[in-house]
């Protein structure tokens, strides 16, 4: 019984990718044309998430910072969930709506990007951060799930919104994952062409 509910995890894993490569290849392309061109102008990326969201804010930012498969130059990316004292300093003083939109408004210049993930498309600071960074004149890049909820209805035609074709939030995470990998990879590329093997 055991084995047979695992299977049946990595099956519909495996079914919701393949599902939601048709639907997100074009968002994903969009989302990395945007970012590139942004990193090329000398702006940088924030990014922002709850829970196994701000866990993938932070890989996202680890693999620019760092780098993903192949040796480069650092790229600039902050993960808005990683201070502690900005975070409980500004839940306590005002409230944890603002915790991310705080810091879009001290670290996001016009140009800038902002990558939100939210599973559900409905968490009020990942929302409260992208009305910060579309008055800062910033691009977001939407990360979400379940239909887009609010976030997908805020975006502008400017924006980018990958929302994957799926209801439970952690086959949601896994797409999020291989999309933030995708993210990474494209962003290699268009830096410096060709494959990380050749």
């Amino acid at each position: 019984m055991t084995n047979q509910r695992i299977l049946s995890h990595f099956h519909e894993s495996a079914e919701i990718k393949i599902q939601s490569a048709t639907v997100l290849a074009q968002p994903i392309a969009q989302a990395v044309e945007l970012m590139f061109s942004a990193l090329s102008n000398g702006n940088k990326i924030l990014a922002c998430g709850n829970g196994g969201s701000a866990a993938d804010a932070q890989h996202f930012a680890a693999e620019l910072v760092g780098r993903f498969e192949r040796e480069r130059f650092p790229l600039p990316a902050i993960s808005l969930s990683v201070d502690t004292s900005i975070l409980t300093a500004v839940a306590n003083d005002y409230s944890y709506r603002e915790i991310f939109s705080k810091q879009v408004q001290a670290y996001g210049q016009a140009g800038d990007i902002l990558l939100a993930i939210s599973t559900s498309g409905n968490s009020a600071n990942v929302m409260a951060a992208i009305e910060a960074a579309l008055e800062r004149e910033m691009r977001v890049v939407a990360l979400t799930g379940k239909g887009g909820g609010a976030i997908g209805k805020m975006l502008t035609d400017a924006d980018v919104h990958i929302c994957v074709p799926a209801d439970r939030t952690a086959r949601i995470q896994e797409v999020h994952l291989l999309t933030i990998h995708c993210l990474c990879d494209g962003i290699d590329v268009a830096l410096f062409g060709g494959d990380v093997n050749e």
